[in-house]
C-alpha cells in the first residue's frame, strides 16, 4: 500500500511517499478500512516541524482525519460490516464521557499513526458512521475541526437560540463553528482580514462581520454590534495575541472556548476574573461527541466547506497551500491508485 511518513522533523521537506505491505487481516474487534480521503489541519505542519518531538519519534504517518469504506471485519465486530462508510475518531481511546486521564493528548497522526495511507486497521470502537448525504471528501473534514467546533459551542454549556457567538478567521474550526452555531439558532459575528473571505462568511450565514485589519480594536466593534453587552461565547483560535480582546468582547458571565494557540498560550488578565467569565480548553472530543454532531449534520444536511481537493501523489502541494493560509475551508486529499499509474 501507499502511505506517507514524516522521516525527519523538517516540515514538508521531511515527508516521504512510501510503499509498504498491506496491514494484516483484522483481529478480534478490529476493522480493515480502505481510506478514500483525508483532510489536513494546521497541526500537521506543527508536528512535521517537530513541535512535540520530545513526545514522539520521526517516521510517523501524519493526518488525523480520514474517511473510507470497511473492507473486512475481525471476529466479534458488531458495530460495522463490510461496505459501511466510516471515519476514524481523532482520539483512539476516548469513546465517551470525560477524557481519560492518561489519553494520548496529540491524537491520531502523531504517536498513533495517521490517515495518509491506503488502508488501516482500527478497533471498531474508534470508528463512526459517515452521514449518508456526505461524500468521502466531505466526511474526511469532520474528525478534528468539526468535532472541535461542536464541543467549543456546547460541551461545557448549552448554546441557546438567540445567543451570540464570535468566530475568528476562516480556518476549518471557525467555519464549522459558524455553520453549527447557525443550526443552534445562534447569531454569529465573524472576523477576518480579507474582505473576500468576509463576504463568503456572510454567505455562509454570519450575521455581522468585522475586518480586524481595518479595525484593530475589533473588540470595540463587537461591543457596538451587541449594544455594549458583548457576545455570549467566543470561539478563540488566535491565542495570546487575541485573548485579551476576546475577553473584552465577551459579556459578563460569558464564556470563551479556547481551541487554538496560533500565537502562544493565552494569559487570563484581571478583567477575566472580575467579570466572571469562564474559559473552556477544547481538546477535540470523544467518539460520542462525534456521533452527536453527526446526527445534527445529517438532520440539517449540513455540508462542509472544502477549499480544494488534491490527489494523494501531491500531498506536499496540499500542505504548502495550507501553510500559505490562503485557503477558505478544508484542504482535502483524495486517495486514488491512479495517481501512481
Amino acid at each position: 500500500m501507499k502511505l506517507y511518513r514524516c522521516e525527519r522533523f523538517e516540515g514538508i521537506a521531511g515527508l516521504a511517499l512510501c510503499e509498504e505491505p498491506d496491514p494484516a487481516p483484522p483481529g478480534v474487534h478490529q476493522v480493515l478500512v480502505q481510506v478514500n480521503a483525508s483532510s489536513l489541519n494546521f497541526r500537521e505542519l506543527l508536528l512535521m516541524k517537530g513541535a512535540f518531538r520530545d513526545w514522539m519519534a520521526p517516521n510517523f504517518i501524519p493526518a488525523s482525519d480520514g474517511a473510507g469504506v470497511v473492507l473486512a471485519v475481525g471476529p466479534g465486530v458488531r458495530r460495522f460490516r463490510p461496505g459501511d462508510r466510516v471515519m476514524a475518531n481523532f482520539a483512539e481511546d476516548w469513546h465517551g464521557g470525560a477524557r481519560p486521564q492518561h489519553a494520548d493528548t496529540l491524537g491520531r497522526g502523531a504517536i498513533v499513526e495517521g490517515m495518509l495511507r491506503d488502508k488501516i486497521v482500527l478497533s471498531e470502537q474508534e470508528l463512526v458512521a459517515v452521514p449518508p448525504h456526505l461524500s468521502d471528501e466531505e466526511a474526511a473534514t469532520l474528525p478534528c475541526a468539526a468535532v472541535t467546533a461542536w464541543n467549543a459551542l456546547c460541551q461545557h454549556a448549552a448554546l441557546l437560540p438567540g445567543q451570540t457567538v464570535l468566530v475568528q478567521g476562516s480556518g476549518g474550526v471557525s467555519i464549522f463553528a459558524l455553520q453549527l452555531a447557525r443550526l443552534f439558532g445562534a447569531r454569529v459575528i465573524a472576523t477576518s482580514s480579507s474582505e473576500t473571505k468576509l463576504k463568503r462568511l456572510t454567505e455562509l450565514g454570519a450575521d455581522a462581520t468585522i475586518n480586524y485589519r481595518d479595525t484593530p480594536n475589533w473588540d470595540d466593534a463587537v461591543l457596538s454590534l451587541t449594544d455594549g453587552r458583548g457576545v455570549d461565547l467566543v470561539v478563540e483560535v488566535g491565542g495570546a495575541q487575541t485573548f485579551s480582546k476576546s475577553v473584552a468582547a465577551t459579556r459578563d458571565g460569558g464564556r470563551i472556548s479556547v481551541v487554538g494557540l496560533l500565537t502562544g498560550a493565552p494569559s487570563a488578565g484581571e478583567g477575566f476574573f472580575m467579570r466572571g467569565l469562564s474559559i473552556a480548553p477544547i481538546r477535540v472530543g470523544s467518539r460520542q461527541d462525534f456521533e452527536a454532531m453527526n446526527r445534527a449534520i445529517a438532520l440539517h444536511k449540513l455540508r462542509p466547506v472544502i477549499d480544494s481537493v488534491h490527489d494523494f501523489a501531491y500531498v506536499a502541494d496540499a500542505l504548502r497551500h495550507l501553510e500559505s493560509q490562503q485557503h477558505f475551508g478544508k484542504i482535502v486529499v483524495r486517495h486514488q491508485s491512479s495517481a501512481f499509474a
